[in-house]
């Protein structure tokens, strides 16, 4: 697949790329993580002063309406740079939703102070039952008081602790994997029915599990809609999925260039070890892994952008699959020609197989992925 970045595009790459250099060296990203920090303020403000908070936002609203094609190369560069921002969280997923689901007076409630980088939102979907069930949703929301008022968990809540507001799925009708019977709902981060129980993923990353009692909510929109909170939901997973898919492969890029300089400038008994013939076919493995895992995320962009088309969903699935796969592929290979230093907690390339790791669990992992389009072609 032929993608090349425009003039625009490749500036904003060039400038994000400089500044999570700066910003997100290794060692400052461990020092940060030992220090108990979710994210770096100083990046976060810089990444909307570039415009990037904005890109994926509708013009009319203070953005850039940029698609998942635009986000590609952004993704790209958190992935390389190890980034913990809350990106994905807030942009990508919540944005989507937002931008999805929600009437017109709470997107310009949310959109313009997400814009900005001032409101940080998080996704709240996944629950413990779900085991990678897209629309399962088993909290439930009630008409109380005058208002709505949720209960249930959920789970992986992505820079819950950042967040200023969730945005909820819950079911109003129906048994929890129905595809019906879900709305929407705008939950306050400090209302006193919210319970956040903060942890770190393998790759350092900060998540939650959201526990909601009687907690107070706004819908984003009319909750008798099914089919927009329907495609609210999906369309936010295939925005989720393109993304982590750009992710993956700029993670997978960083792992493949640290394990061929490891090659040019390693010596073992006199010699480059990257003279070796065994290596060397190794790395030519990895680089086809590589390539393979570059172009079905820039699938993945395509097929997220028109999830309207008839088999944008079954691209999805694809390239979920083998971009974990692969990116899995490189990791791996770099890690092993590295040697037992690749193991250790100093140095990148283990890191990068660890956030490759997170991020194949998120959507679906490619067994799961692998299941559906079983099932669609048999």
């Amino acid at each position: 697949m032929n993608f090349e970045l425009n003039e625009e595009q490749a500036a904003l790459a060039e400038s994000l790329s400089r500044l999570l250099a700066d910003r997100y060296g290794f060692e400052k990203r461990r020092a940060l993580t030992a220090s108990g920090g979710a994210h770096d303020e100083q990046t976060w403000a810089g990444l909307a002063e570039l415009g990037l908070t904005a890109l994926p936002v509708p013009e009319a609203l203070g953005g850039f309406g940029g698609g998942a094609r635009d986000l590609l190369p952004v993704m790209q560069a958190f992935g390389r740079s190890l980034s913990m921002e809350p990106f994905l969280a807030s942009a990508v997923l919540a944005g989507t939703a937002v931008r999805i689901g929600a009437n017109e007076a709470m997107q310009t409630r949310l959109l313009p102070g997400m814009a900005s980088g001032e409101i940080v939102l998080s996704w709240a979907h996944d629950e413990p039952a779900g085991r990678h069930a897209p629309l399962w949703v088993e909290t439930r929301a009630e008409r109380k008081d005058g208002g709505w008022r949720l209960d249930g968990i959920k789970t992986n809540v992505l820079a819950g602790g950042l967040a200023r507001y969730f945005v909820v799925s819950a079911r109003i009708a129906g048994a929890p994997a129905e595809a019906n019977g879900c709305a929407l709902f705008l939950v306050e981060a400090k209302d006193p029915g919210v319970a956040l129980r903060e942890f770190r993923l393998v790759d350092d990353t900060m998540a939650g599990e959201l526990v909601l009692k009687q907690a107070g909510a706004q819908p984003l929109a009319d909750p008798d809609d099914a089919m927009r909170v329907k495609r609210a939901i999906e369309g936010t997973v295939a925005a989720g999925i393109a993304a982590v898919c750009a992710d993956m492969s700029g993670a997978a890029q960083a792992a493949f260039d640290l394990a061929m300089d490891y090659l040019r400038t390693r010596k073992q008994f006199g010699r480059l070890i990257g003279d070796n013939q065994a290596l060397r076919h190794r790395a030519a493995e990895m680089l086809v892994s590589l390539e393979m895992a570059r172009s079905m995320a820039m699938a993945a962009a395509v097929a997220a952008d028109d999830a309207s088309a008839e088999d944008s969903a079954l691209e999805l699935h694809r390239a979920k699959l083998s971009v974990a796969r692969n990116a899995r592929n490189v990791a791996h290979g770099a890690i092993q020609l590295h040697g037992g230093i690749g193991m250790t907690e100093e140095y990148a390339v283990g890191h990068y197989l660890r956030r490759i790791h997170v991020l194949d669990q998120l959507f679906g992992d490619a067994d799961a992925h692998a299941a559906r389009l079983a099932a669609a072609f048999h």
